[in-house]
Parts: C-alpha cells; structure tokens; sequence
C-alpha cells in the first residue's frame, strides 16, 4: 500500500501543477491581446484549407488589421512553404518568449514547420506531445497585439481540433469544403464535430467554386457548384462565399507569395478579397464574439 502513494493514480487527484497553471495564465493573457481567433478547419483532406487560411489572413492584412497564423498541421505543415518563410523561430530580446516569423509589419506566424532542421522529416508525435505543443505555441509566443488570429488545422476531427477548442473556447470556426459530395461527405462531419462541441460556427467557405475560361471568361463549374451554400443552408449557418479555381493561386504558391499580393486583377484575388470583407463583418456582428469580448 505504501507504494501507492506516488502512484499515477493518486496524482491525478492533486489537481493541475504550478507549471500548468503558469501556462494557463499566460494563454490567458496571451488570447486577451487578440480580437478575433479564426478556427479554419475541414473534414477533408485536399480542399486548399492551407490556401484560404494564408490568402485570408494576406487579405485580411491589406485591409490594415494586424494578422498572426497559428499553425498547429504538426504532421504536414505547409503555412511557411505558402509564405516562403525559411528562418527559424528566435527569442524576444528578453529571452523568456519567442517571437513569431514575420513576413512582413503585419503578418506573422508560428508552424511545427519552423522548428525542424530537416523540412523533410516526419514528426512522429501523439496526442499529449501535440497537445503541449499547441498549448506552447500561445503560451511561450509573443504574439503582441492582433485584430485577427487564423489558426489553420489538420484535416478531420482529432486531438488537435480538441485542442484548440479548448484552449480558445471563443474560437469562431470556419469550414472549409469544396463543391463535389466526396468533400461534403466529409465536411458534414466536421460540421457535426462543432455542433456535438458546441463550438461557435461563423460559416463555410466553398474553395474550388468554378472556373474562369482564361480565352472566354465563360465561368466552367469543373467540381460542380454551390455544394457548400447548399450545405450551410441544410445546417443553418451563414455562407461565407466562394473562391474560385485560378491558376494564379498555383503560380503564387510556388513562389510562396499570396495570390492576392499578386500584381493584377484574378479571380482567385478577388474571391478572397471578398471573403475577407465578409469575415469582417460577420466576426464584428457574431454574438459569440461580442459576449466573449465583453466577458
């Protein structure tokens, strides 16, 4: 019996540790610095979840608001690869946080990606280590001041969806599908994730919504059209818009600049310039966001 007393067993019984309670106090205070926390997930692999999230916060940063991606993809990160961001993460001056990768005054980002010596490498973690180091990236970042976090997220529904939603419980969820019912299929069940955690949902974004012929510009609905719009309305919430297929999305990603950053008038541009302005509005009026601001 006397072996037990420093079993796992009794300890779970002793409550949360300094060190944890220290972590939850700077998350606190972390997450009050910021206005809006922009969850953008999808149920399915493969819809350009990584795209809208960079093209949105690039977007959102045009307008003059101060934008800062979280990325907690710990197994496929490709936020930095998007914005072309190859340094790695250093110390503020003080030496106690560290300071997300800028790419430019007012946008800024924290990936798994950032802190590996080898891109190519695989990070073979479960859940708690990915759970601390979601945890890590609001705790231990000097975020600073920021009118809009996007937190861009694996595909499904797992520990690091979990994760997020309860550590940023004002989260406003945004989900992302494409027209085609493959996708649908999947994001239903994202949808039904959010409800069953009673997340605050803000809407869902169609991406690959249609093509602009470059020779006509006859629009071509190459995936169909207006399955997200048609899953908002089944589900009762707002439909955020549509971005549609454009070969300048691909051209700027491998450059790693966003498409909207791009010189010229594209259709891809301008689907998420749109999108922006509507997330504006949209976040400024949700009653989740005005009761957690007033809180």
């Amino acid at each position: 019996m006397s072996s037990c007393s420093s079993c796992s067993g009794e300890n779970t019984h002793r409550g949360p540790d300094a060190a944890a309670l220290l972590q939850d106090r700077l998350i606190s205070s972390t997450l009050s610095k910021i206005h809006y926390k922009l969850f953008i997930m999808s149920g399915k692999g493969g819809v350009g979840k990584s795209s809208v999230t960079v093209n949105t916060a690039a977007a959102l940063s045009s307008q003059g608001f101060s934008v800062g991606i979280l990325d907690v993809d710990i197994h496929g990160p490709s936020v930095p690869r998007l914005l072309n961001l190859a340094g790695p993460i250093e110390a503020d001056t003080r030496g106690e946080l560290l300071n997300p990768v800028r790419y430019d005054e007012r946008l800024a980002v924290i990936s798994m990606d950032s802190l590996l010596q080898d891109k190519d490498s695989a990070v073979l973690w479960r859940g708690p280590k990915k759970t601390a180091a979601i945890r890590q990236f609001i705790s231990d970042v000097n975020w600073g001041k920021l009118d809009f976090l996007l937190i861009d997220s694996p595909p499904g529904t797992g520990d690091e969806h979990m994760t997020v939603l309860k550590t940023i419980p004002d989260a406003l969820c945004i989900v992302v599908t494409t027209p085609q019912e493959i996708s649908l299929a999947d994001v239903r069940k994202a949808v039904n994730f959010l409800q069953y955690a009673k997340a605050n949902v803000l809407g869902v974004v169609e991406n690959m919504s249609g093509l602009r012929c470059p020779h006509c510009h006859q629009e071509i609905e190459l995936f169909k059209k207006g399955g997200g719009k048609l899953l908002a309305e089944q589900y009762g919430i707002p439909f955020l818009g549509g971005v549609p297929l454009d070969p300048a999305t691909v051209i700027a990603a491998d450059k790693g600049i966003p498409v909207v950053f791009l010189e010229g008038d594209f259709p891809a541009k301008q689907g998420f310039l749109k999108l922006a302005d509507t997330i504006v509005k949209s976040a400024t009026s949700s009653l989740e966001a005005i009761a957690s601001n007033h809180s």
